[in-house]
């Protein structure tokens, strides 16, 4: 599974450059965005948009996964519908193709006709990444691709990256908006139980070459399976309790917002945009907690961050059936799970965390957020 791992790692690279490359390329952006409709579309926003890039980003993925462990082809879900409409009204399926020329030919059909557009994207989809640095070596884990299934989330908080803002990140702090939301995120879990076991998240936004003057990323991992825990990311250091400090979406219902000011620490009820970033913030310590109370997320935007806090000792519960819950607040069943759709729902909502979310590093500081809104919701 160790090589699971490194495949992921190598493949969310290769995701971060095609994302670069369509923002960099502005006539091959401009044709990228194409509105969702119908039960696709995320009933949170006006818009909400999938674009080619999305598309690509995931079918790239599913293709160099299911080319070297064909035992998981047929478990490797996405956000994204691979048909993609061109001007033309012709509908086109979107695949990876065994040459880049191929490739380029197929995504011409998309682009109507725009050889050069799809040539650039296609080389960024053959074109394999430099060394993905990870400190994988002697990591054994005891499963089998056989009982693995993978969520991918090709550019979470897709709307962050069609604006394009250019924020500089602080080191320590938490930045409410901009390209660094965009993520690409890819979950591994059990086809079994449904729990996460191993998580990719890639940042392909983070900072710009001085050089350059070109975007450069970094990459974040975690397994969690039995007793091994490891993540790219160091556990929190046992130290002074400095208060409460939460995030969440600025749309969030203000008796949730009221409940969590009385709550926290001034100043650390933070606003950000993306599900996978307000997770990412958890994950890195900029925030102890991500609350959500509608069901506006879905199993692809949450897998993979979810991996990753579990193997720092945290988890994402159920909103929902937290308050609801008499065990306590590490109820074991109220933990987010991954391989059952909600049959009463249709389109992207069967896969919707429906409950709301809690993301956290430490289980005192879930209980307090539990205690603080029970009652409220």
């Amino acid at each position: 599974m160790a090589d699971v791992l490194r495949l992921l790692l190598k493949v969310a690279e290769k995701a971060a450059n095609v994302a670069r490359v369509c923002r960099q390329e502005a006539p091959l952006f401009q044709l990228l965005v194409q509105e969702k409709t119908g039960d696709d579309k995320n009933k949170k926003f006006v818009q909400d948009f999938k674009t080619l890039a999305d598309v690509v980003i995931q079918e790239m993925i599913r293709h160099d996964v299911g080319a070297q462990f064909p035992e998981m082809a047929d478990f490797i879900h996405g956000e994204e519908s691979n048909k993609f409409e061109n001007g033309l009204g012709e509908s086109v399926t979107v695949t990876v193709c065994r040459t880049e020329e191929k490739t380029a030919a197929l995504l011409a059909t998309v682009l109507d006709g725009d050889r050069a557009a799809a040539s650039l994207l296609a080389r960024a989809i053959h074109q394999d990444p430099a060394t993905v640095e990870a400190n994988t070596d002697g990591l054994t884990i005891p499963l089998s691709p056989s009982e693995l299934a993978i969520w991918i989330d090709p550019i979470d908080a897709t709307s962050q990256y069609i604006e394009g803002r250019e924020e500089v990140l602080e080191e320590g702090h938490l930045s409410p908006s901009g390209l660094h939301c965009a993520l690409v995120l890819i979950g591994v879990y059990l086809r079994s139980t449904g729990e996460p076991v191993m998580g990719v998240i890639n940042q392909p936004f983070h900072h710009k070459d001085p050089a350059g003057g070109g975007w450069r990323g970094r990459h974040f991992w975690g397994v969690s399976c039995g007793s091994i825990n490891v993540c790219s990311v160091s556990r929190p250091k046992d130290g002074e309790d400095q208060g409460l400090s939460v995030v969440l979406s600025s749309s969030e219902k203000q008796v949730v917002k009221d409940a969590l000011i009385s709550l926290c620490i001034p100043d650390k009820v933070m606003y950000a945009s993306g599900a996978g970033y307000k997770i990412l913030c958890v994950i890195q310590g900029l925030a102890d907690v991500y609350i959500l109370s509608e069901g506006s997320t879905f199993k692809w935007d949450s897998c993979a961050p979810h991996a990753l806090l579990r193997a720092l000792g945290g988890g994402v519960v159920d909103l929902t059936k937290s308050l609801q819950s008499t065990s306590g607040v590490q109820d074991h069943a109220a933990e987010l799970t991954y391989h059952q759709a909600d049959t009463e729902c249709k389109g992207a909502d069967r896969w919707a965390n429906r409950g709301g979310l809690v993301a956290y590093r430490d289980c005192s500081k879930l209980s307090g957020i539990i205690a603080a809104l029970k009652g409220k919701l």
